[in-house]
């Protein structure tokens, strides 16, 4: 056995048998284990940073690693942005990146590169694996690295002649679905959990900030009912990795991506309770505006941080404010009418808000068109909503992709900006190569709308036509339709609410991936 097909086994054995790649020269014995390792589900990419960003919405709905496979460091490096928005989700993702064989390094080939380096950025794990004998034993100390928790990104770099070369050790696990190795999170202390109960009961006004695994399931329902309880505000970060949303599920607001309305949010906050999240900060710096967003005089509780048994320290807080978790407030259900008339960014929302179906994810990258649709949705059955967690665009697509493979069944919904779409639109492709239940919603508004936005708030002086111009993607106008179906998929486009409305019914019962296009007014 070589070193590729016991890598494999290792990784299948232990839980990890889904594979994103975009292999090369060096990982053809990998690519060539692939059939005898049939256990190992392989989904090719045309870009790297599809692989990666694949890796990333698999993770956030199976709640367990994929592998990807890249080519060397340039490999590497066109998955480095969508690998930055998983490590800033905490979705666990081994990395498997080819190297040139150890024999061949000296020779400064076209392709060498400092890979460990490129890694680094991204990752909390990096190892080059020297010997064919320990590297399946090498790929289980990156798995449990990128189990955790928190959750992180692991790199193994796998020289050539280690994966060709024979005397590779299988070390199993009990079977395809277990285990996975990682360590148990910190309980908080007593004194931390007393200081946080205290703040709540104080009668001065409060805020649970929410991230992470507070996002969803008990932890969820178990901090809304002690936010109703004591009277507190309930808050989750601006962009969480997922949030379980919809009717019957608690309402929570979302934190604004603008510093001055999160101001407004958080005006008067005498303490912020933070549960698997960082204390907000503006996401850029702007002239004369504060980048700290804890308003003057408020006191920050960190009751867990990302890594943390989240589950045990809100169930302990709320034992201590005698709280039951049954009592959470639920959202009502509500379906929008049907939108007529021209076709703008609020009609989408709101078809989208009559339509979506039960048990749906929401792959949201949207950007300024999206802005009304958590609040048309809010409502609509119960689902799930994946969001831009480390602000990297080209996420959206990708992110659509591993979901729909790591929650079989369930309809996925790209919510997806022209700009966006377009630094990973083979994603599309791999969505028909797979038969994804995948359905973009194609907001064009032909313009790079919220950098219009930035332009203006970051105080620039008086942009003029060339600078609005490098703004504009109108010039020429980009055919998306001839896009989406030159890769495979179904293509509508929609000029009217009327016609939207009518071709997101369709495309959302229909099996397989498809694109509806709505062309619609910026909002800026």
């Amino acid at each position: 056995m070589n070193g590729a097909q016991a890598l494999i086994r290792t990784l299948v054995d232990h839980g990890v048998d889904t594979c994103f790649m975009n292999p090369g020269t060096s990982e053809m014995h990998f690519v060539a284990a692939l059939d005898d390792v049939t256990a190992m589900h392989s989904v090719l990419a045309l870009f790297e940073g599809v692989a990666t960003g694949a890796a990333d919405g698999y993770a956030r709905m199976a709640g367990r690693p994929a592998a990807t496979l890249l080519h060397l460091g340039p490999g590497l490096g066109n998955g480095l942005a969508n690998l930055h928005n998983a490590r800033r989700a905490y979705s666990p993702v081994v990395n498997i990146v080819g190297d040139h064989a150890t024999t061949h390094r000296r020779y400064d080939a076209q392709l060498q590169s400092d890979i460990e380096t490129v890694a680094r950025n991204v990752s909390t794990f990096v190892h080059t694996s020297e010997s064919t004998v320990e590297l399946s034993a090498d790929a289980l100390v990156a798995l449990a690295a990128a189990v955790g928790p928190p959750g992180s990104v692991a790199t193994m770099i796998l020289p050539a002649d280690v994966s060709w070369s024979e005397g590779g050790v299988v070390l199993s696990g009990s079977g395809p679905t277990g285990p996975l190795v990682g360590t148990v999170g910190a309980v908080p202390d007593e004194d931390v959990l007393d200081a946080a109960a205290a703040a709540l009961r104080s009668g001065e006004t409060a805020a649970i900030l929410i991230g992470g695994q507070a996002c969803t399931g008990r932890a969820l329902d178990t901090i809304a009912a002690i936010a109703a309880a004591t009277g507190t505000k309930l808050l989750a970060e601006t962009f969480p990795a997922r949030l379980e949303r919809g009717a019957g599920r608690p309402p929570v607001e979302r934190l604004a991506y603008l510093a001055e309305f999160t101001a407004l949010q958080l005006e008067g906050v005498r303490h912020l309770v933070l549960v698997d999240t960082k204390s907000p900060v503006s996401f850029f710096a702007y002239p004369d505006k504060p980048s700290d967003l804890v308003p003057d005089g408020c006191t920050v509780h960190r009751l867990a941080e990302p890594g943390d048994d989240v589950g045990a320290a809100v169930l302990a807080l709320a034992e201590l404010l005698e709280v039951n978790e049954r009592t959470a407030p639920r959202q009502a259900a509500a379906t929008p009418a049907h939108p007529t008339g021209p076709l703008t960014a609020q009609a989408v929302c709101q078809a989208l808000g009559a339509l979506l179906p039960e048990d749906a994810i929401v792959s949201d990258e949207g950007n300024t068109s999206g802005l009304f649709a958590p609040g048309a949705t809010a409502g609509a059955p119960p689902h799930d909503w994946l969001c831009l967690t480390g602000g990297a665009i080209g996420q959206g697509l990708p992110v659509a992709v591993g979901a729909a493979i790591g929650a079989p069944g369930r309809r996925v919904v790209a919510l997806e900006a022209d700009g966006s779409a377009l630094y990973t639109l083979q994603s599309w492709w791999t969505m028909a190569r797979e038969g994804l239940d995948v359905t973009t919603v194609l907001l064009n508004n032909h313009s790079y709308a919220v950098l219009n936005m930035e332009l203006d708030r970051v105080g620039a002086d008086s942009p003029g036509p060339r600078a609005r111009d490098m703004l504009d993607l109108g010039h020429p106008s980009i055919n998306f339709m001839q896009l989406a179906t030159g890769l495979g998929l179904h293509a509508a486009r929609a000029e009217s609410a009327e016609e939207f409305t009518e071709e997101l019914g369709r495309a959302l019962t229909t099996p397989g991936p498809s694109v509806v296009e709505a062309i619609i007014p910026s909002l800026l």
